[in-house]
């Protein structure tokens, strides 16, 4: 069998599974990395090469740069692909497949899974409901929008990943003063109408056009409210045969469609009105979700994406046919919080439903598995009064957590 040559670029530490099946596939595996990630435990075993880039601020490479390594390396070796494996990492790939002319997502549809202005654009075009929304390039546009919209209002970053640099505006003046405190970077940023609702996650895998595995979930506590207020983090996957599920399993494939996906896995986030009752969508990813998505994915369908996604990718490879595993229907919670000490104690959360305690520092996360997604339910309840009352911290920790 051909040993195929895949370069994985990643400016955080995550895609272990996803190098490791790709190895017990058979191909030849290159990580591009960012030097500060030197020491994280990566697949060593599954890797055969690896190169470091510098990081310009967090998660930013010198792009030309990359390019010109990239180019030094290519003089010795043959790359079949090159996989993101984070939402950071998406421009990265694109950019070194176009230049190299490699196939895969090239920088047009790389923006659609990217740019959040460019999202919501293509989705008003594909008739797919969005929150009401500006670019704020001009000054007469920003003004008009808010006269016809109604406050709060969010400032979004375009491609900030999860909810960072997110912020909430209730009046004009709070909004120009905002504005104009971004200085050069205001045309980084989107104004979108504050539409309250619950929130919810799709994570699926795509092969030749064909959505082949879909997971719906419900967050408990919205990712912007855990991102600004600090608290706990708490997702659960929906029954498959539930309204919800049925409803934004039909909006992630109009999403998916429109958007011109061709193979991978996704994250999509769609927000449900409390106004009008409909969902609108919120933003997608050509990657794996990120905050242990993929463990809580796992408990409940028996499907590990971030495998599938090596198998789909290695099965484009070479031209051969795939085909998923039937997923199971149990329902899963995950759990996380920023907590005081760098490892907790997890004697008090023992239980038949727990999948696993995750090890990440200065955090408490578990993954909890059912039946009954009323025992779910409580067994997230319970553990979110506990860490707050004896575990919880507010204020990040020095040393950062994997994303």
């Amino acid at each position: 069998m051909e040993k195929k040559t895949i370069v994985c670029i990643s400016c955080y530490y995550k895609g272990y599974d996803f190098m490791d099946e790709m190895k017990q596939l058979g191909n030849k595996i290159i990580l591009v990395t960012s030097e500060n990630l030197k020491e994280k435990d990566w697949p060593w075993h599954a890797i055969d090469e690896v190169f470091y880039m510098p990081e310009v601020k967090p998660s930013v490479w010198n792009l030309d740069h990359l390019i010109q390594g990239f180019s030094f390396l290519m003089q010795t070796r043959k790359v079949d692909a090159v996989i993101a494996l984070d939402d950071y990492d998406v421009e990265k790939a694109a950019l070194i497949r176009e230049s190299f002319r490699i196939p895969g997502m090239g920088q047009t549809t790389h923006r659609y899974f990217r740019d959040k202005l460019a999202m919501r654009q293509k989705a008003k075009s594909s008739g797919i409901n969005v929150p009401e929304f500006t670019a704020v390039f001009n000054n007469d546009e920003v003004n008009d929008f808010v006269e016809k919209v109604p406050a709060p209002w969010v400032l979004k970053p375009r491609s900030e990943a999860s909810a960072s640099g997110i912020k909430k505006l209730t009046s004009k003046d709070d909004l120009w003063e905002a504005l104009n405190a971004l200085g050069e970077e205001r045309h980084l940023f989107l104004l979108e109408s504050f539409k309250p609702g619950d929130v919810y996650h799709v994570d699926s895998l795509t092969f030749n056009k064909e959505i082949v595995f879909t997971s719906a979930s419900k967050y408990l506590a919205p990712p912007m409210q855990v991102s600004h207020e600090g608290g706990v983090f708490r997702t659960k996957t929906l029954g498959r045969y539930s309204d919800e599920f049925k409803a934004l399993e039909d909006a992630n494939e109009k999403v998916l469609s429109n958007f011109g996906l061709m193979n991978g896995a996704t994250h999509t986030e769609f927000i449900r009105s409390k106004e009008d009752g409909k969902y609108y969508f919120l933003e997608t990813s050509s990657r794996v979700g990120g905050a242990h998505i993929p463990d809580l994915v796992e408990a409940s369908s028996n499907i590990n994406i971030w495998r599938e996604w090596a198998k789909i990718e290695d099965a484009l490879l070479r031209g051969n046919h795939y085909e998923i595993s039937k997923p199971t229907g149990y329902y899963s919670g995950l759990i996380i919080a920023l907590i005081k000490d760098k490892e907790p104690n997890y004697t008090e959360f023992e239980s038949e439903e727990v999948v696993k305690f995750l090890p990440i520092d200065y955090h408490v996360g578990i993954v909890y598995k059912s039946n009954d997604s009323t025992v779910v339910q409580e067994k997230l309840d319970k553990a979110a009064e506990k860490i707050h009352a004896e575990m919880l911290n507010i204020l990040p920790p020095k040393s950062k957590p994997t994303s």
